[in-house]
């Protein structure tokens, strides 16, 4: 089979994807605004489960992209810009989405497909590069294995981050006396600010987990492609700033106490230095890591 069709029609997934992932949007955007007006009905209902419903179509022509990519590539599909963010897309799309399956983060879903919409847009873009082959030390095992788990870490992240950002919103509304607050279908079908905050935590301390893993197997990767484990690449230093960031949260949450707002802020900021690292990092620094510069 040619493989510069497989390229096209990997192309033609991440828009199909990316129209799909928009519709989503769409629906689970109709549903907030309905619910923050008071209005909320079983229509309203209705327009939620569709856009979970597109969220899983939508995940599952994105995975289609990123299979299609590799087949033509004739390698692992994220050693530049344009594939590392299908591929986030896919595992962030697939996080959100097993995560609702253990517990209902729906209320989550116009933030999470929003976000995946601006990255889809993005690849497709400024972030598209053609398929070329891998610069010599790419050629390795690991690109699978640290690739991989900075993407899912990188999921785990973004669910924790809309999570608190619901968790503040909520927080503000609790601090007023019922008798005060405006009539909100979509935050009263919120958990509370706790549990939204414990929830957040459990799927931070995941992204941490693999984000630990992820600077393990960089040093390892980097002692066999350069000669040493650690030179402050930029890559490197923006990979260790998040890692202690997010290391900050749950350490003061553990034993400093902090809870609430606070603990919310961090985690936020946490995903601000994600995001710092996989958009400017990544494509206006240069270093030894493939992506910089768009590789």
């Amino acid at each position: 089979m040619d493989l510069a069709q497989l390229e096209e029609w990997s192309m033609t997934a991440v828009v199909t994807a990316g129209i799909i992932f928009g519709l989503a949007f769409i629906f689970y955007a109709y549903d907030f605004a309905v619910r923050t007006a008071g209005r909320a009905s079983a229509r309203t209902h209705k327009s939620l489960r569709i856009g979970t419903s597109l969220s899983w179509l939508g995940f599952v022509v994105i995975v289609a992209a990123v299979v299609l990519r590799g087949v033509a590539a004739q390698r692992v599909p994220w050693s530049n810009m344009h594939e590392f963010s299908i591929t986030a897309v896919a595992i962030i799309a697939g996080v959100y989405l097993f995560v609702n399956l253990w517990r209902d983060v729906s209320f989550t879903g116009m933030f999470v497909t929003g976000f995946l919409v601006i990255v889809l847009l993005l690849a497709t873009t400024i972030w598209y590069t053609a398929v070329k082959p891998l610069m010599p030390a790419l050629e390795s095992a690991w690109i699978v294995i640290h690739v991989l788990v900075a993407i899912l870490g990188t999921g785990f992240f973004a669910v924790g981050a809309a999570l608190s950002a619901l968790q503040l919103v909520q927080a503000r509304r609790e601090a007023k006396p019922k008798d005060r607050r405006r009539k909100n279908a979509y935050l009263d079908a919120l958990p509370s600010s706790e549990k939204l905050e414990q929830l957040s935590f459990t799927v931070i301390i995941i992204g941490f987990v693999l984000w630990t893993f992820t600077l393990i197997f960089g040093a390892i990767w980097a002692q066999k492609a350069w000669g040493r484990y650690w030179g402050w690449d930029v890559k490197e230093t923006w990979t260790l700033i998040i890692w202690v960031v997010y290391a900050g949260y749950l350490h003061a949450r553990a034993t400093r106490g902090w809870r609430g707002t606070r603990a919310a802020v961090l985690a936020i900021i946490g995903f601000a230095c994600v995001l710092f690292n996989f958009g400017v990092v990544n494509t206006l620094f240069k270093g030894l890591h493939a992506y910089s510069g768009l590789g």
